[in-house]
């Protein structure tokens, strides 16, 4: 069981490492120019997009619940018309964001606030990087289709090989061709179908024949069985939504506080964003083997492995409050060389130590939820948490400042663990 759990978690952790990795090259490329609009212009375009994909996750994750629920049943044709949906679901996305890409594009710099000449270029990056929406989106579905399938090694070469793809376009169209911010959104563009043609190749040359796409758009628009998929994914849509709108619900109550808060909560909020790239990987995880041994109708294996999944975010979480506690000052003088941000972030650096412990379980549940397809309680622990904990711990809190804020978004956390461990014995096991 421990092979299998580390077999899937290991390549997903990479995968999600190589993503922010790429995000600062970018930076340091567009940092490097004479002008710090072009820099000013990935930040708010890439802004866009990240605002854009974010909710995507949902189609990850509701892929992965039902291909793995289908190789637990040993369903070939679920398995098979799974991948089907995903793309139909993706590319009916993506088409939507083309089609009106005029009027998101109107809106967004409606809402963002930039110079003149950031905008201008911004808007350049804006209409060449929304082409790719069909190739990112559609490896949302792809990328879970392959980890329901019990196999995160192939979306971990997919996901590295358009990172490095797009590390090596940018530097050629920027410092080669003398590109600007245009030249990091091509190589985004031509990344991502990179990624798509990676994506493809693997599958023709290992599952073809195992798993064709002969349906026929009436198979994959079976009434029940899409209005299902679309069920658990509008499900795992609201609680992504949700998720975003807390974490960025933490930034503006921050920024209220003042610039100085504002610059320490953006640095203390990274530690909590590096340990989920990790703990995500053994969530990935609970996905894929939950969704088996669920779909197999395997009770026994089915609580053994969720058991074992815990010991392993425990021990992971237990580690990074150890390293955070011994390194913390360490990694903050990394992140910035400010020193009233790092003597200030030392008030509330205990919150830091204590995120983990509190966090890991309820990313562990999202993976075991996933896994089985409960949507519902997912959703619902995520509403209770957010409208019933968080915002009205945060109001009463507000007279301790800063650390009222810390305080409400771990209640905010921890109230997800609880609530998921309680509706685990209904909708679980």
């Amino acid at each position: 069981m421990n092979k299998k759990i580390l077999k899937l978690a290991i390549p997903n952790i990479v995968s999600n490492v190589s993503v922010p990795l790429l995000g600062m090259v970018d930076v340091a490329i567009m940092g490097h120019l004479d002008n710090s609009a072009y820099l000013g212009a990935i930040a708010l375009g890439g802004l866009i997009f990240n605002v854009l994909y974010m909710v995507f996750g949902f189609l990850r994750m509701g892929t992965t619940g039902f291909t793995s629920q289908a190789v637990g049943a040993k369903n070939s044709n679920a398995i098979s018309l799974t991948l089907g949906r995903g793309i139909l679901v993706a590319f009916s996305c993506a088409m939507f964001f083309i089609i009106f890409q005029m009027p998101i594009e109107y809106l967004s710099f409606k809402i963002l606030d930039g110079s003149s000449e950031v905008e201008f270029l911004a808007s350049n990056y804006f209409r060449i990087r929304i082409w790719a929406a069909p190739a990112t989106i559609s490896l949302y579905a792809i990328m879970g289709w392959y980890i329901g399938l019990q196999n995160t090694v192939i979306p971990m070469i997919i996901a590295v090989s358009i990172n490095v793809i797009n590390l090596v376009l940018n530097l050629f169209f920027v410092l080669v061709l003398g590109m600007t911010s245009d030249g990091v959104a091509l190589g985004t563009l031509i990344a991502q179908y990179s990624g798509l043609i990676i994506a493809a190749l693997f599958y023709f040359a290992k599952y073809q024949k195992k798993y064709p796409l002969n349906f026929t758009l009436k198979s994959l628009s079976n009434r029940l069985e899409l209005s299902k998929f679309l069920k658990v994914n509008s499900d795992i849509f609201i609680r992504t939504l949700l998720l975003i709108l807390s974490i960025s619900f933490f930034t503006a109550q921050s920024a209220k506080q003042g610039d100085n808060i504002l610059a320490t909560n953006t640095i203390l909020l990274q530690f909590f964003l590096f340990f989920s790239f990790f703990i995500d990987g053994f969530a990935n995880a609970a996905e894929a083997l939950t969704g088996k041994y669920f779909g197999a109708g395997n009770r026994k294996k089915l609580v053994k492995i969720v058991k074992i999944i815990f010991i392993w975010g425990s021990a992971i979480a237990i580690s990074f409050s150890i390293i955070y506690l011994f390194l913390g000052e360490n990694i903050i003088r990394i992140l910035t060389n400010n020193v009233e941000v790092v003597s200030i972030s030392k008030d509330y650096f205990v919150w830091i130590i204590i995120i983990p412990i509190v966090s890991f379980a309820a990313f562990v549940w999202d993976g075991v939820y996933v896994g089985a397809t409960a949507s519902v309680p997912m959703r619902n622990s995520m509403i209770i948490a957010t409208v019933f904990v968080y915002f009205p711990l945060w109001y009463f809190l507000q007279p301790l400042g800063n650390n009222g804020l810390w305080i409400a978004f771990l209640a905010f956390l921890l109230s997800r663990w609880i609530l998921l461990s309680f509706f685990a014995k209904r909708f679980i096991f």
